[in-house]
């Protein structure tokens, strides 16, 4: 096809021209024979040749039509719109029927610079006259009615991450680490091999890029990965690798202390005999999305989550709001997990492929997709958009007119519509009060407010964790491990420094008698002793504990700080212990295993003196009085 439109204006010679014009006939043999040289470049896809050859010819005969229409025809292919809009009008001047053989390219041309309108009209002449039906010239309608529709464009200044980062080679595929610090993506090396590529960013920049070298890079075909947010775990695509299932399964490799392991494959359910690329891990590494295409459906997105064993679960393709009978392609979930980003050529667009994000909606499920718009969204094939967990920074690849030489990687500050919810996050280390030793255990962070998880997260051997928070909402903090008490606390980040992630370790007591912990989310209004649905999640924790282990006594003890009386404190705090007892015993906990106890303003934790301090000693309690 590409010969076919790069060779289409090589064979016409206009019957009926102008006296200044000159057609290949007519043409002096010098400017017809560099016109022969660049018909000979195109065949071989050497357009900027081609162009050589043609800016010769027009030199020996100016009003050479051919030329100005295969010059043309040339910057369409190479992308230079504008310098393929200035061709065609050139030849427009010189004879306005020769357009009508390239009117489709004219079209695209004027289409790559912004002028939707015009490309629509021409297109739309072409499809009124043309003899046979066109569907890729139809489909160009459908796009530029499209753009001429939305009106307006959106904010986009693209920045080159220069020299430490790009090279003449094509890079593409960017993804980063939640703390921004790390950049990982694929460059084909001298036009063959594909290779991972890794930066850190520190106060100077980006550094630059090491190939990150065996067992990751091989000298088979890898590609389009994906670095986990807390950069243990890459997972990336692997085609025609001897073990594969098809002809691009997904593999994954972890870090460790002396580098990263061997690439393992993914294995069943994830891998098929189909085509499965592109993955996304969400923030707490427990699901991953990922583009499969079959045979029957082509390009769709499917998502797949983490199970207690460790396996992965048989993916679902995800519902009509994202996959369409077109393509879709390049999921990336923000640390956020609410905001999903993808391209697809089957919901309304500019071009191939358009760049549209989704919201996850309360029930789960993900709402309509949004266009990123123009000019983010070009004629053109635009994917693989990735986003800092600030929301405001994205990162991309293009071949743009300063790269280093192919597809470079950029940046630029995504306009406040379309930004995903600012994300922080919480790390640290899990531990055995007594012991000190560090312990695997499992984090939920909890949204409290809607009470659905915003992440289920896992320490590391080690004990390591890191666990989104998006900026905005209050949460719950769940620390669970069979044998210990569970650990909770909260964060609330409706007003917060941006920028400053938390850092904590938490301590695990195990399960004894005189064991105690404060339930940081269990929540009265003020003067009140009626549990607010926030509750509901530590109050079902606790039922689990008591479930898990049935010999188990505890004592719910309330206090308040010294604001009021006395004996209204404590006739408070008894009443706030006794609606706790209530609950769990409504939940089949036996009464004869739960103590409620009040203490009033007696035994403050804290200064009264300042709302910070009156707010901690206003607490509930659980201890353990009997194994």
């Amino acid at each position: 096809m590409k010969n076919t439109l790069l060779l289409l204006f090589a064979c016409l010679c206009a019957s009926a021209v102008h006296a200044q014009t000159v057609t290949y006939e007519t043409a002096p043999k010098k400017a017809k024979a560099s016109f022969d040289r660049a018909v000979d470049a195109v065949r071989t896809y050497q357009s900027q040749e081609a162009i050589k050859w043609l800016q010769d010819a027009l030199k020996i005969a100016p009003g050479f039509t051919d030329a100005y229409g295969q010059m043309g025809l040339c910057y369409v292919e190479m992308k230079n719109y504008a310098a393929a809009v200035r061709a065609f009008e050139q030849l427009k001047q010189l004879d306005s029927s020769g357009l009508r053989p390239v009117m489709v390219p004219y079209s695209k041309a004027l289409a790559g610079t912004g002028n939707f309108v015009g490309a629509l009209q021409l297109i739309s002449q072409y499809l009124a006259v043309a003899k046979s039906k066109n569907p890729a010239a139809e489909k160009l309608k459908t796009n530029y009615t499209f753009a001429v529709q939305q009106q307006h464009t959106v904010p986009f200044q693209p920045q080159n991450l220069g020299d430490p980062i790009n090279s003449k080679d094509p890079e593409y595929f960017p993804s980063l680490t939640i703390d921004s610090k790390t950049l990982i993506y694929t460059r084909r090396v001298n036009g063959r091999n594909e290779d991972f590529y890794i930066s850190h960013r520190d106060s100077t920049g980006w550094q630059p890029a090491q190939n990150m070298g065996e067992p990751v890079n091989s000298s088979f075909n890898e590609g389009a990965q994906n670095i986990s947010q807390d950069g243990s775990l890459l997972i990336f695509t692997g085609c025609e690798f001897p073990e594969g299932r098809g002809s691009c399964d997904l593999y994954y490799s972890e870090k460790t202390a002396t580098g990263w392991t061997a690439p393992k494959n993914l294995g069943a359910p994830v891998n098929t005999r189909d085509w499965e690329s592109q993955p996304c891990l969400s923030a707490d590494n427990q699901t991953l999305y990922f583009a499969r295409e079959t045979p029957e459906s082509g390009a769709d997105i499917f998502v797949t989550t983490r199970q207690q064993n460790g396996q992965w679960s048989v993916p679902q393709r995800l519902g009509p709001n994202i996959n369409t009978g077109g393509r879709e392609t390049t999921p990336f979930i923000h640390a956020d997990g609410q905001t999903l980003y993808f391209a697809s050529n089957g919901h309304p667009g500019y071009g191939g492929l358009d760049i549209f994000y989704s919201r996850r909606q309360p029930d789960g499920s993900w709402g309509p997709a949004t266009n990123l718009g123009y000019p983010i969204n070009t004629i053109d094939e635009d994917a693989s958009l990735v986003v800092e967990a600030n929301g405001k920074t994205a990162y991309f690849a293009s071949d743009r007119s300063d790269t280093r030489g192919a597809l470079d990687i950029y940046s630029f500050e995504l306009y406040p519509e379309a930004r995903p919810l600012q994300t922080l996050y919480v790390k640290g280390y899990v531990y055995d009060t007594l012991s000190h030793a560090r312990l695997t255990a499992n984090i939920d962070v909890i949204d409290l407010q809607g009470g659905y998880t915003i992440a289920a997260v896992r320490t590391n051997e080690n004990g390591d964790f890191l666990a989104p928070l998006p900026v905005g909402k209050d949460y719950a903090f769940h620390v669970n491990k069979k044998g210990y008490l569970f650990y909770s606390d909260n964060f609330s980040l409706k007003t917060h420094n941006p920028g400053i992630p938390f850092e904590k370790n938490i301590p695990l007591q195990p399960l004894a008698a005189n064991a105690s912990i404060i339930l940081h989310n269990i929540f009265f209004d003020s003067k009140a002793y009626d549990l607010k649905p926030a509750s509901l999640t530590e109050l079902n924790k606790l039922v689990n504990l008591l479930q898990d282990n049935p010999t188990v006594k505890i004592e719910i003890a309330g206090h308040t700080d010294n604001v009021g009386s006395d004996k209204d404190n404590l006739l408070l705090s008894e009443n706030r212990a006794k609606a706790v007892v209530k609950y769990l015993t409504g939940k089949g906990i036996a009464a004869s295993r739960l103590t409620a106890k009040g203490f009033g303003e007696t035994q403050p934790i804290a200064t009264n003196d300042t709302e910070d301090g009156r707010a901690a000693n206003r607490r509930t309690v659980f201890r353990i009085i009997s194994m």
